[in-house]
C-alpha cells in the first residue's frame, strides 16, 4: 500500500528541450501518486523552454545563467541546485526530454516502503526513438566490466538522506563524458553494495539524433574514448573510496584500442 504521506521531489534538468517539456510535465501531473513537488532547473536555454515551463503554475523554477561547456557537469549541477531547495523524502531524477508512466511514482514509493534497506532504486526504460517505443530490461553484458547494465538517469530514484553522499562522491569534474547514470550506478554497486532494480518499465527514455547519446554510437571512436574515460573514472573513484581496483580484460582492451584511435 502506497504511503501517501511521503513527499516526493522530482528534479528536472533542462537545456533547450522546449519541444518535450509539455509531455514531461503532463506525465507528472497525471501521476496516480499526488504528494509530489516538481523542481525544474533550466540551464540557460536559448529556446522557448522558460516560456513553456512558466505556464505550469505548480512547478518551482530555477533559472541558471552560467554553465560549463560540458553537459555531464551541467546535469550534475542542475540536480545539486534543485536538490538544495527540495523538501521531499524521496528524490526522482528526470531529464526534460523523458517522461514517466502514470503509475511510476506510486510503484517506486511502494518499493521503497516494502524494502526498507533500499536507498537507490532503478526502474527500467521504454526506449522512445522517433515514432517507435519499445521496452528494455536490464541484461547481462557480453563484455564483462565493472558496471552492470546502466539504467538511464531518469530511471533513478534516491532517498533524500542518501543523495548528499551520492553527490559528494560522484562529482569529479575531470571526466566530462561520464554522466550521472554511470556515476550513480557505481556508487550503488560499490559503496552501498546494494543494487535494487524494480523490474518494470516505468520511464520513457528518449533517444534521437539530437541528444548526447547519438554521438556515442557503439564501437565508434567516441564510444571507445568515452569507455576509456569511464574506466579512468572508476579507477579514481576506487582509489578515493578505498576499493580494490583490478585492471580487468575490458579495461585493458579499451586502453589498447584507444591507442590506435
Amino acid at each position: 500500500m502506497v504511503q501517501k504521506n511521503i513527499l516526493v521531489s522530482i528534479l528536472i534538468a533542462n537545456y533547450n528541450n522546449s519541444q518535450h517539456i509539455k509531455q514531461c510535465i503532463e506525465s507528472l501531473n497525471s501521476q496516480t501518486y499526488k504528494n509530489l513537488e516538481i523542481i525544474f532547473f533550466d540551464d540557460n536555454s536559448s529556446d522557448k523552454s522558460l516560456d513553456i515551463i512558466k505556464k505550469f503554475t505548480k512547478v518551482k523554477i530555477i533559472e541558471n545563467k552560467i554553465q560549463t561547456k560540458f553537459g555531464s557537469l551541467n546535469q550534475i549541477n542542475a540536480f545539486k541546485k534543485a536538490f538544495e531547495i527540495s523538501k521531499g523524502d524521496l528524490i526522482f531524477l528526470l531529464d526534460s526530454d523523458d517522461y514517466f508512466e502514470k503509475e511510476k511514482i506510486g510503484k517506486v514509493v511502494d518499493y521503497f516502503d516494502n524494502n526498507k534497506q533500499a536507498k537507490i532504486v532503478f526502474d527500467c526504460p521504454f526506449i522512445v526513438r522517433d515514432n517507435d517505443i519499445y521496452a528494455e530490461r536490464a541484461k547481462d553484458k557480453f563484455l564483462k566490466t565493472y558496471w552492470p547494465y546502466i539504467h538511464p538517469t531518469s530511471c533513478i530514484s534516491i532517498k533524500k538522506d542518501c543523495f548528499n553522499e551520492v553527490l559528494n562522491l560522484i562529482s569529479y569534474e575531470d571526466y566530462t563524458d561520464v554522466w550521472s547514470d554511470l556515476r550513480i550506478c557505481l556508487f550503488s554497486k560499490y559503496i552501498l553494495k546494494d543494487f535494487h532494480i524494480l523490474n518494470e518499465n516505468l520511464t520513457f527514455y528518449r533517444k534521437s539524433s539530437s541528444n548526447v547519446s547519438s554521438k556515442f554510437k557503439k564501437f565508434s571512436k567516441n564510444w571507445w574514448k568515452r569507455r576509456k574515460q569511464a574506466h579512468q573514472f572508476f579507477k579514481k573513484f576506487s582509489e578515493d573510496n578505498g576499493l580494490y581496483f583490478n585492471k580487468n580484460f575490458d579495461f585493458l582492451i579499451t586502453k589498447i584500442i584507444c591507442k590506435f584511435l
